[in-house]
């Protein structure tokens, strides 16, 4: 069981990459209710953007999502659509993969077809 000291190490970072009418989020680490609350605010500013019309959700490098995570997705998704901005996720692999199609929450976002790999904007 990884201790506060471990997760700590384990902090998410978001770097966001911006060209054209388009954006690329890259998460890395925990997606966590730790975490949750500074990924909506930093994608709620990434939506109210007027040159973001599509947005990409790199999840590659996240090591560990929980509900809440996968709550901040969806509900980013939702505030996404009020901005009529598009939302796709990419870099799902593994258990991720497995957990987003599963759910059928990855239909939500992409359709039927997963997106992997860092797809330049």
């Amino acid at each position: 069981m990884l201790t506060e000291r471990d997760r700590c190490i384990d902090k998410p970072e978001f770097d966001v990459v911006i060209a054209g009418g388009g954006a690329l989020a890259r998460i890395n680490g925990y997606l966590d209710i730790d975490s949750s609350p500074s990924l909506r605010e930093r994608l709620l500013a990434l939506f109210e953007a007027p040159h973001a019309k599509v947005v990409h959700i790199d999840l590659s490098a996240v090591t560990f999502i929980d509900s809440s995570g996968v709550a901040t997705l969806i509900e980013a998704l939702r505030i996404a659509r009020s901005h009529n901005t598009e939302l796709r996720l990419q870099g799902l692999e593994g258990r991720l993969l497995r957990l987003f199609q599963s759910t059928g929450i990855l239909s939500l976002f992409n359709g039927n077809t997963p997106e992997s790999g860092s797809k330049a904007v």
